[in-house]
């Protein structure tokens, strides 16, 4: 086992780099600070946000510690086709947003969160499902990215786990606290830029030092033959597959997501959103490598916790000043995320608790929902210490939550474009996907006989929904129709009869499937017909005097 003898940084100089990245976002972020806020813009910066920043906000969000850590682990575990598992997919999901993106903005021009469009469109209980998962969400987002900055810090300084995970806590809450979203996005811009910049810098550096090329070639023994093939079926049915139907459901439900989506000029959103997806690929799979290279090397992360493998291999490879870039690296990438988790938690408190159901939209007051959502970024950042100290794994929080969304795709999509869809159909069709869901992911039932047979041939209908939907953002309805079908038709010989065995990958597929047939089943025969124009009447601005989305003054110009 390769551990470490003594950290590699002193406090001295632990704390000089934690000063130097957070003092630096910090007074980043004061430079847009007013002093009478604007709730509309601590939300959604007035949904007038530029391409540069937007695509790069879109890119740091994306990218984060977790995805860094989970691509490694990817690799680690099921070799050379694990990182192109984990960040291909991720990286086309981020793509696959922008059509639907495009409808909803169309329909919610100035909306704040998912939550509120849906109860602009059903009302209260398809509004709260909606923000409740993303609460939860998002808790769970921000617990992992604290988990791995305490690790980060744990393995190259003298401070132990839980000081780490307080210092991160503190250094992101100090920099968002004050201007929200606008701080949010802005850091993220410098933030990712020095992402990129170290990752292809670092990356590099420490395969050479490792002895690439030679190691593959020494090396190849420490691997499983399914490990050493790229297409490793292990691969895509434990990672791949899961990873597809998981992040889809991320790009659709999750509020961080749907935070920038309403921020970018409407204009904007194409460009944005293929930067992204070029940024976040290149990066996350490069990054995923050394995970692959330390399968090779038959490196032992530290205490066989796959958290420790990055941190431990760039503490072994190397030298001390690009240990540091290393350092503020993933430092930066948590913190773009971290930051992004408690814009959207805050978000949904002000709009969809604050001002939709207690005081209402007409009476919300932007002074009080200013507080509240301060309030509600110290409550998320101490309930997320606290849960970080369980230190679960990364990987496994991710695939869970996004299958677990997986049931509030279809009904959150046809909600925009299907007329017919009533509140009883959303609301009913999520909970039985959820009843679904939780047996089949977690093994309440034994995965035999009819039940196996069953998940089995809810897994197909999944296959064929996940595979339409993907489809209907591009092309539209007949070609989803087609694709649909075709896949369900293809895949039923090769996946009836062992799918069940896989629970991540049946358990998600399995979401998708029952709440698309309930919601549908529900919906199809409903004679009354809503009317579209109606949510952008009830969405919007909660301070009356903002800008419009035409306003001539872009984003940076607030900076100055």
């Amino acid at each position: 086992m390769i551990g470490l003898d003594s950290a590699p940084f002193g406090a001295a100089t632990a704390v000089g780099l934690i000063v130097f990245f957070y003092g630096g976002t910090f007074w980043v972020s004061s430079r847009i600070g007013k002093k009478q806020e604007n709730a509309d813009d601590y939300m959604t910066a007035g949904n007038r946000v530029g391409f540069g920043i937007s695509a790069a906000s879109m890119t740091a969000t994306w990218i984060w510690a977790s995805s860094m850590y989970a691509s490694a682990t990817s690799g680690y575990t099921y070799g050379i086709s694990g990182p192109i598992h984990y960040g291909l997919w991720g990286a086309l999901m981020i793509l696959f947003i922008y059509p639907f993106g495009k409808r909803i903005r169309a329909v919610a021009p100035r909306a704040h969160t998912l939550a509120e469009v849906m109860y602009a469109r059903h009302g209260r209980s398809s509004q709260l499902m909606l923000a409740g998962s993303n609460v939860v969400g998002s808790l769970i987002s921000l617990m992992s990215n604290f988990i791995a900055g305490g690790v980060l810090i744990s393995l190259l300084t003298p401070f132990g786990f839980i000081q780490g995970v307080v210092t991160v806590a503190a250094g992101v809450l100090l920099y968002t606290l004050w201007s929200g979203f606008r701080a949010s996005v802005l850091t993220d811009f410098v933030q990712v830029i020095g992402m990129l910049g170290a990752v292809a810098v670092i990356v590099p550096v420490i395969f050479l030092a490792a002895g690439f090329p030679a190691a593959f070639e020494t090396g190849a023994a420490n691997l499983t033959p399914q490990q050493g093939s790229f297409f490793s079926s292990e691969a895509f049915l434990n990672q791949g597959a899961p990873y597809i139907a998981a992040v889809l459901a991320y790009a659709i439900g999750n509020q961080t997501i749907a935070q920038r989506l309403f921020a970018v000029r409407s204009d904007l959103i194409k460009p944005t959103f293929i930067t992204a997806t070029v940024g976040y690929g290149a990066m996350v799979i490069g990054v995923g490598m050394l995970g692959v290279l330390a399968l090779y090397l038959g490196f032992e992360p530290e205490g066989g916790d796959s958290n420790n493998l990055i941190p431990g291999m760039a503490a072994q490879y190397l030298p001390p000043v690009l240990l540091a870039v290393f350092f503020v690296m993933i430092i930066g990438a948590l913190s773009s995320t971290a930051d992004s988790d408690l814009s959207a938690l805050s978000s949904i408190v002000m709009t969809d608790v604050y001002g939709q159901n207690v005081a209402g939209k007409a009476d919300a007051d932007p002074r009080t929902m200013l507080l509240i959502g301060r309030a509600t970024m110290v409550v998320a950042t101490a309930a997320a210490v606290a849960f970080a100290s369980l230190e679960l794994n990364i990987l496994d929080l991710l695939v869970f939550v996004g299958a677990l969304w997986g049931a509030l795709v279809f009904p959150v999509l046809a909600s925009f474009y299907w007329d017919k869809v009533t509140n009883k159909a959303f609301t009913v069709s999520v909970v039985a996907a959820l009843a679904a869901f939780l047996p089949v992911r977690f093994g309440w039932v034994p995965m035999t006989g009819p039940t196996g047979l069953l998940v089995d041939v809810l897994s197909v209908v999944g296959i064929g929904v996940v595979l339409g939907l993907m489809v209907f953002g591009f092309l539209g309805t007949r070609p989803a129709q087609v694709v649909g079908v075709l896949a369900m038709v293809v895949s039923a010989p090769f996946v009836i009869g062992f799918l069940h065995d896989y629970a991540t990958l049946s358990g998600s597929l399995v979401a998708y499937a029952v709440s698309t047939v309930v919601c549908w089943a529900m919906s199809v025969g409903q004679e009354e017909r809503f009317d579209f124009a109606h949510i952008a009447e009830a969405t919007g601005d909660f301070d009356r005097a903002a800008p419009s989305d035409d306003d001539p003054h872009a984003f940076s110009e607030e900076i100055r």
